[in-house]
């Protein structure tokens, strides 16, 4: 499960609105003066991003939250974002090469467009698979608990020292 800090900004009924700072991946080593990637970091503020999820934990506004989201239906999804479009590029380019070769296409430039439309295509069909997906509830991010939130210890058992 992939966690994250959130902050509850407002409740109505089941729904909570919260709001989470988007991390940049730099700005926290050493080199942060040095490296292009950090100054970039800086020059981009930081931004909020703001999401509705539905809860049956008590909450108040102002209480910090850990979000949850599966590794699974994330992986999923990037596979389908990233393999299908390229997919879909290798086989109309691998199609527009063959048709070439046997004369139909009478310039190369057709292949590459080809090889682009097939691209393209691969990218609507992963959008539309995003969308009309029975697993798009596991993108949902759930609440998992209030942070800091103590667990309740029921038993400690003795340890044996050998």
């Amino acid at each position: 499960m992939i966690e994250e800090m959130a902050t509850v900004v407002a409740i109505n009924q089941d729904q909570v609105t919260l709001e989470s700072q988007v991390k940049s991946s730099c700005s926290s080593c050493q080199q942060v003066d040095n490296c292009g990637s950090g100054q970039v970091a800086k020059a981009i503020p930081l931004q909020k991003l703001t999401l509705v999820v539905s809860c049956k934990l008590p909450l108040n506004v102002g209480d910090t939250v850990v979000l949850g989201l599966p590794e699974k239906g994330l992986l999923q999804v990037a596979a389908q974002v990233y393999l299908l479009p390229l997919a879909g590029l290798i086989a109309a380019s691998a199609l527009g090469q063959f048709l070439m070769m046997q004369g139909i296409l009478t310039h190369e430039i057709f292949a590459i467009l080809l090889g682009i439309a097939g691209g393209y295509a691969g990218y609507r069909l992963a959008k539309y698979r995003q969308k009309n997906s029975k697993n798009a509830r596991l993108l949902q991010p759930e609440i998992l608990r209030r942070a800091g939130q103590t667990i309740a210890v029921t038993e400690i058992l003795p340890t044996i020292v050998k």
